[in-house]
């Protein structure tokens, strides 16, 4: 059974039902419960389809926060073959963080690079939770410019709750690496196509998110800072998080009016977690399309229409 969020209680408990109906068959097979099963099964798909139909942004920021939900790494596996990783910003340390390499995407050679979170206590403590260090910017402006050099399209992963804060990544210039990594993203001469897939985390995610084409996961989240940040920070109360994720427009369907992002990836019922490989096949329809349109298209064409985007953020409201 997959973990619950809280507000899946209804699912939890329906799911917890069968379950038991399972292990009592299993255990005396005289016993018959297919149409007690079926039943049940039916009120839980109604319960999940009913509550996603109507997830609030709250609710949307624990759907893209589950720690089942793929990360980086399985999109990489599934997606990019002869994928060989590219370590270290040649100025300090590698920063696992950060994953990045050369690959190639439907048979097209690429670079790609993500945000990578980790999904246990070992690797979560080693990916830093996905919260990269300067290194870890300074290692994605190497391998942009690499990429730029042999003319290849750049594919980004976000998911990060944002930049790490900690005193010694300030210590080695964090707001500098960051700006450096936005300021290349908006000076590549080769396609990039970024996509939101879990939480897109303020200049941690926008250092490597300035991208001609941003796609976003249906119940991804992108802002400019958490929600219990901001709740920290306007009302001195995290607890409001609720109120500070809706004010803040963080949901795929709102930045998608606001013109933030291109695209939005539909996920399988019940989020990312619950059909990895069908989201993820999704993904990679929409990274083909997505690449596939900018074949051909210069670089100086390339600058102009990222420049552009950005700058129109805004205008119309």
């Amino acid at each position: 059974m997959p973990s619950f969020l809280d507000f899946e209680a209804p699912v939890a408990e329906l799911e917890g039902k069968i379950a038991e109906l399972r292990a009592i068959a299993a255990g005396d097979k005289t016993v018959s419960i297919a149409e007690e099963v079926k039943s049940l099964e039916k009120k839980a798909a109604k319960s999940l389809s009913d509550l996603y139909q109507n997830l609030d942004p709250w609710q949307k920021a624990q759907v893209a926060r589950h720690p089942e939900r793929p990360h980086a790494t399985d999109y990489i596996g599934s997606l990019i073959t002869e994928f060989t990783p590219m370590a270290g910003d040649r100025k300090f340390a590698e920063d696992f963080a950060v994953i990045g390499g050369l690959g190639r995407f439907r048979g097209e050679p690429v670079m790609v690079i993500g945000q990578e979170k980790g999904n246990d206590t070992a690797s979560r403590l080693k990916r830093n939770f996905g919260m990269a260090r300067p290194e870890g910017y300074r290692k994605a402006v190497r391998l942009m410019e690499l990429a730029e050099r042999f003319g290849l399209p750049v594919i980004t992963l976000v998911d990060t709750a944002g930049a790490y804060p900690g005193i010694d990544a300030e210590e080695r210039g964090q707001a500098e690496a960051i700006a450096r990594a936005t300021d290349c993203c908006l000076g590549l001469g080769v396609p990039l196509v970024s996509v939101i897939i879990g939480e897109g985390g303020s200049g941690g995610a926008i250092a490597i998110a300035t991208a001609n084409t941003v796609l976003m996961l249906e119940h991804a989240i992108y802002s400019v800072i958490s929600p219990e940040g901001a709740a920290s920070i306007l009302w001195r109360d995290a607890a409001r998080a609720k109120d500070a994720a809706a004010a803040m427009k963080i949901t795929a369907q709102d930045l998608k009016k606001l013109g933030i992002i291109d695209e939005i990836i539909s996920e399988p019922l019940g989020g990312a977690h619950r059909g990895r490989a069908d989201v993820i096949a999704a993904t990679g329809e929409a990274l083909s399309r997505t690449l596939k349109a900018y074949r051909n298209v210069s670089g100086d064409v390339l600058r102009t229409q990222r420049r552009e985007k950005f700058l129109a953020i805004g205008r119309s409201l």
